[in-house]
């Protein structure tokens, strides 16, 4: 199992963010008084929110949660990403869809290709702008 590290990975992806001429928000905080652990920002858009989980316990539940949270924020897009495999989404992903939320649960080095955080979240975020 990969393990997350959560201030390095946050701080790369705000470097990779602003490399790319987006907004990345730590520890944001929504109306409702949530908090996302990262949402990328172009301008004012909203465009993703990213979750960083490395618990596994009650992890379906944090997963329906982490989707609410996004979807209640206004962000059309959640990326959750954990160090578990085989983690099947299941009912939840029906769900998100159904609320106008895309979902992916990534592991860490999926997030992109390569295993390198930088070159993954680099390639993947490529989209956004």
């Amino acid at each position: 199992m990969v393990k997350i590290k959560v201030k390095t990975l946050t701080r790369q992806v705000v470097e990779f963010c602003s490399e790319l001429g987006l907004t990345a928000i730590p520890e944001y905080r929504t109306p409702d008084g949530t908090r996302i652990d990262v949402a990328i920002l172009n301008g004012g858009q909203k465009l993703l929110a990213i979750e960083l989980e490395a618990s596994f316990k009650w992890f379906p539940q944090r997963l329906l949660y982490d989707v609410v949270k996004a979807h209640r924020a206004g962000f059309p897009e959640l990326w959750v990403v954990t160090p578990f495999r085989n983690v099947k989404p299941g009912w939840v992903l029906n769900y998100a869809e159904e609320l106008g939320v895309r979902l992916k649960v990534l592991p860490p080095r999926r997030a992109g290709k390569g295993n390198s955080w930088n070159q993954g979240f680099l390639s993947s975020f490529q989209y956004l702008t």
